[in-house]
């Protein structure tokens, strides 16, 4: 069985067609709505289950709500909290986070720590913007994570 050869026309030949349905789709985007949003003067809107930074909650008495229990360095499936418990010196609290440390560089924002956390001491912000110029700046302790 022998395929017949296909003998162009001289459009063919050229890509005319093609380049003619190329120009008909930049055309219709050349006059399309915009979406280009002008980063560091106007940002977009979070969205509400956006998990950004994380932050360490604080009780009514301005106390941190974490007690050490550990089940988000348990849960996180990248080790990237670290926390080292300590007896507290409050009669109310058994433990306390002596050390508590998230490493940003390997956290991948599952928000798993989140909804293990039993005293719902852990939360995700709309905070965004985690760039920086060092590696240990992105290890973020208990003093900042309390702000």
């Amino acid at each position: 069985m022998r395929l017949k050869d296909k003998r162009l026309n001289i459009l063919e030949y050229f890509y005319i067609p093609p380049i003619l349905k190329g120009m008909g789709i930049t055309l219709r985007h050349f006059f399309s709505r915009k979406v280009t949003v002008q980063y560091p003067k106007v940002k977009k809107e979070i969205y509400p289950r956006f998990r950004g930074a994380h932050r360490l909650e604080k009780n009514e008495q301005g106390r941190e709500k974490c007690v050490a229990c550990e089940l988000c360095a348990t849960v996180c499936p990248s080790k990237a909290i670290t926390i080292e418990a300590a007896e507290s010196p409050d009669p109310e609290v058994e433990k306390y986070p002596l050390r508590y440390e998230i490493n940003v560089l390997r956290c991948i924002f599952c928000g798993f720590c989140v909804e293990a956390c039993p005293k719902e001491a852990i939360a995700m912000t709309d905070r965004y913007e985690l760039a920086d110029y060092s590696r240990e700046a992105l290890v973020y302790n208990k003093e900042m994570l309390l702000k």
